[in-house]
């Protein structure tokens, strides 16, 4: 039951979708799953939060190694959920003025938007910013010319990089527009960038129809876990 019963109901859910997607009459069913999908994420939303509450307290009271990481983890939990559900600085609505709660949460001013542009966005930023260092050392790794192939991506990197640089042209301004660096690197970019990409894409939307299919007919059950 534990197994039949989840396959069963992701087959059908996915079969629906389908039909909805490529059949006008069956429109509206596509329509009442998508509302028994936001049912089911909001359930799994508050799973999810208890199961962050269960794993932060059990580390804290186990003083298990990074148990001071999982504090501040709780305590920005806690407070952003407090600030989102309760609306701290929210002013009323214009259409419902009589009624405190009526604005969005996400108002300007509010103490939720305050989080998000003081707090996540440096946040996020400085983690991003960091990433480069990681990825400046893994380009100078890839970029040591052993062979043809990393000699050729040595070459179009330094190309591409000379011609998005304001200075590019400036060094073969003598050589006509074509042979300019902005002009190999818009080469570059729109042809055969472009026809790598769509290549990719392509590859991906097969690998994505292959298990889609292999989930719907119940042959991957991966997501219902390893028991």
């Amino acid at each position: 039951m534990k197994r039949t019963i989840p396959v069963l109901i992701a087959s059908v859910t996915g079969f629906v979708l389908v039909v909805a997607s490529f059949v006008p009459v069956a429109e509206s069913w596509g329509e009442t799953a998508m509302i028994w999908f936001d049912i089911l994420a909001s359930i799994a939303f508050v799973i999810g939060a208890g199961n962050i509450l269960k794993v932060c307290l059990k580390k804290i009271s186990d003083r298990r190694e990074g148990w001071g990481y999982a504090l501040v983890t709780l305590i920005a939990f806690l407070i952003t959920l407090y600030v989102g559900l309760f609306k701290i600085g929210v002013n009323p609505s214009e259409q419902f003025a009589d009624r405190p709660w009526s604005g969005d949460y996400v108002a300007n001013g509010s103490a939720f938007w305050w989080a998000y542009q003081y707090v996540y966005l440096p946040l996020a930023a400085t983690m991003f910013s960091m990433l480069a260092f990681y990825i400046a050392s893994a380009s100078f790794r890839a970029f040591r010319a052993k062979n043809t192939e990393a000699l050729v991506l040595l070459t179009t990197a330094f190309v591409v990089l000379l011609g998005q640089a304001s200075f590019g042209d400036s060094i073969t301004f003598f050589l006509p527009a074509e042979l300019q660096f902005s002009s190999i690197t818009s080469t570059i970019m729109n042809v055969f960038n472009l026809a790598g990409n769509r290549a990719i894409m392509i590859g991906i939307a097969l690998g994505v129809v292959s298990l889609s299919l292999k989930i719907l007919l119940g042959v991957d059950r991966s997501y219902l876990g390893s028991d």
